[in-house]
């Protein structure tokens, strides 16, 4: 129940964002100065222009609690509040502003974490990594196990769907040569549909392994299926409603763990350099 309430909040949220921002920009723009709609304007332009930040500029990654944007919003709230409220005197004009911020502090404390990632023993540095069964863009039948003798990369994505994944995906893109140099294997895992992984596949072209988790079986061999985790109306593009925490995992030649990243905030995720010193230092 707590993953479709999140499934229906991030889509309506920005969508009420954008609405009170063009709202309170019309009606500066055609009526009196009015501090209500100068708070709310500066609340809901910052909401609006985050998540479209994250979609246009291809973000990997943010800070959790996201301080300039919750500072600003913060101000449009007081400013509503405090010369709206009382200098205006109409607190109920006030409103809008206070659920804008409500929302935003339910994104950042609620919808952007998951809940007990550390109580996840089978992802752990140290433990060989289970055998897990797969399919390619393809079809075909894939084990992980035949990634052993060489250091791997896994990482499990949520679906093409996800800016902050792309980002993170084009990160490790470029940084192709290096790991190649290291003889690592880059396996790409995500329970999207097959014809979405073949286009991911062809947008990349590169020797990266990109598979299907069908019906995230191995998401939930390794407690890291997010059920009910797509945002509401990304079904029509035909995606499932399930999907996979973002989760980083490496192991040596053996198979071995050696890093394991479980992020509990869906925009924290491990810088790209940070691969290549754990890969780095297991050899040395």
């Amino acid at each position: 129940m707590n993953n479709i309430l999140k499934s229906v909040f991030i889509s309506v949220f920005p969508l009420i964002a954008l609405y009170f921002a063009i709202d309170s920009f019309i009606h500066l723009i055609n009526h009196e100065i009015s501090y209500r709609y100068i708070g709310r304007m500066i609340a809901a332009s910052t909401i609006t222009f985050f998540f479209l930040l994250i979609f246009i500029k291809s973000v990997a990654r943010t800070d959790a609690n996201l301080r300039i944007q919750t500072v600003l919003i913060a101000i449009g709230l007081l400013i509503s509040l405090i010369f709206g409220g009382f200098i205006e005197k109409d607190l109920n004009g006030s409103l809008p502003t206070i659920g804008l911020f409500i929302g935003w502090i339910l994104y950042l404390r609620w919808y952007s974490t998951f809940d007990k990632r550390e109580t996840n023993t089978i992802i752990k540095v140290g433990n060989q990594l289970p055998e897990l069964t797969l399919q390619d863009a393809e079809k075909n039948k894939v084990n992980l196990s035949k990634f052993i003798g060489n250091p791997s990369i896994f990482l499990f994505f949520r679906g093409n769907w996800c800016p902050l994944c792309m980002a993170q995906i084009k990160e490790i893109a470029s940084q192709y040569k290096e790991l190649e140099k290291r003889n690592t294997n880059i396996i790409l895992i995500s329970p999207q549909p097959h014809e979405h992984t073949k286009s991911l596949a062809k947008k990349f072209d590169l020797n990266f392994n990109f598979l299907v988790d069908k019906e995230g079986k191995a998401a939930k061999q390794l407690n890291i299926y997010a059920k009910n985790g797509l945002p509401m109306g990304f079904q029509a593009l035909g995606y499932d409603n399930d999907t996979v925490m973002p989760t980083v995992i490496i192991t040596n030649k053996k198979g071995k763990i050696i890093f394991a990243d479980q992020t509990n905030n869906y925009r924290v995720r491990p810088e790209p350099e940070t691969f290549i010193r754990i890969l780095d230092h297991q050899t040395s």
